[in-house]
C-alpha cells in the first residue's frame, strides 16, 4: 500500500561517533586472501605493514553501540543501509545484516558503496523510494569510514584519520518529505547547489561537503565528517524550524548530491 497522504521520510534524529583501536578482525588471514585478489588484475602492491599490524576496524563492532544508543525497544526499524568508501576489514561478511541484529524489528538491510562520497546520499534517495511502497515507516541508514587501506591506491585517494560512524534515523512525519537530488556531470555543481539553496529561501543554512568551493577537502573525515555536522546542527535547524541543504560532489566519480529537508 502506498504511504499514508501528506506523510514523508524525513531524518528526525542524527548522532555521530568517533573511535580509536582496531578489531582483531583486522588480522583475520582472508582479509589479505580478499585483498590480494582483489588488487591482482591491476597491480597495485598490498600494504604490508597494515595487514601484518592489524590495522582498521571493522563496520560491524564499530556501528553496533551507537545503534543500540540511538533507538528504543518500542521503536521497530523496516529498513537498513549501510553506506560506505573505504572498505570494511571484513569484506566477505555482510556487516548490513548483521546490524540488523543491533536494532528493533526484523528491517530489510543491505549496503551501498563503491559511489565515493556519493553513497551516503544514494542510501537517503533509496530510504524515501522505500517508504513510499508504504512498507517502510522508519529507516535507519548508518555512515561508517574507517582508516585503513590495505593496499596502495592506484591515484591518491582521501582516507580518513579516525573510524568514525554516523547515525541518521529516518520517520515517516506529517511534515514534508525530505528530498535527495543526483545528478552525474553537472557543469557547474557551485551554481546549482546555490540555486537550490535559494529555493529553500533566505532561512535556510547550507552544509556543503567535501568537493564544493569554500569546502574543506579532503578533511579529516572524507566520508562522514559532513554528516556529522549535519548531526551537530539538526536539534538547532528544528528548533528555528529552518530548512536545510546537505551537498557534496565526488569529482572522481562526476556525481553532485544534494539532501534538502524542508
Amino acid at each position: 500500500m502506498p504511504a499514508p497522504g501528506g506523510a514523508g521520510l524525513r531524518i528526525t534524529r542524527a548522532s555521530a561517533h568517533r573511535f580509536d583501536g582496531r578489531s582483531e578482525t583486522s588480522l583475520d588471514p582472508d582479509l589479505r586472501v580478499f585483498t590480494s585478489d582483489l588488487v591482482r588484475p591491476y597491480g597495485l602492491p598490498l600494504r604490508e605493514d597494515l595487514l601484518g599490524e592489524g590495522a582498521g576496524h571493522s563496520y560491524e563492532e564499530l556501528a553496533e553501540g551507537p545503534l543500540r544508543e540511538a533507538l528504543a525497544e518500542d521503536e521497530p526499524v523496516d529498513l537498513l543501509i549501510l553506506a560506505f568508501d573505504t572498505p570494511d576489514v571484513r569484506p566477505g561478511a555482510p556487516s548490513s545484516l548483521a546490524l540488523s541484529r543491533s536494532v528493533p524489528g526484523s528491517p530489510l538491510a543491505f549496503a551501498v558503496c563503491d559511489q565515493g562520497s556519493a553513497a551516503a546520499f544514494t542510501a537517503l534517495r533509496m530510504a524515501a523510494a522505500h517508504h513510499r511502497t508504504g512498507t517502510c515507516r522508519r529507516a535507519v541508514v548508518v555512515l561508517a569510514e574507517q582508516s585503513a587501506l590495505h593496499y596502495e591506491p592506484a591515484e591518491p585517494v582521501p582516507l580518513p584519520k579516525e573510524h568514525a560512524v554516523v547515525v541518521l534515523v529516518c520517520e515517516e512525519t506529517t511534515a514534508p518529505e525530505m528530498t535527495v537530488r543526483q545528478v552525474r556531470g553537472p557543469d557547474d555543481p557551485e551554481k546549482a547547489v546555490r540555486v537550490w539553496a535559494e529555493e529553500l529561501g533566505p532561512e535556510a543554512e547550507l552544509l556543503a561537503g567535501p568537493g564544493l568551493d569554500g569546502a574543506p577537502w579532503p578533511g579529516a573525515q572524507p566520508f562522514t565528517g559532513l554528516w556529522a555536522r549535519l548531526a551537530e546542527r539538526l536539534p538547532v535547524l528544528r528548533e528555528q524550524r529552518r530548512p536545510v541543504l546537505v551537498a557534496g560532489v565526488d569529482r572522481r566519480l562526476g556525481v553532485l548530491s544534494a539532501l534538502t529537508l524542508p
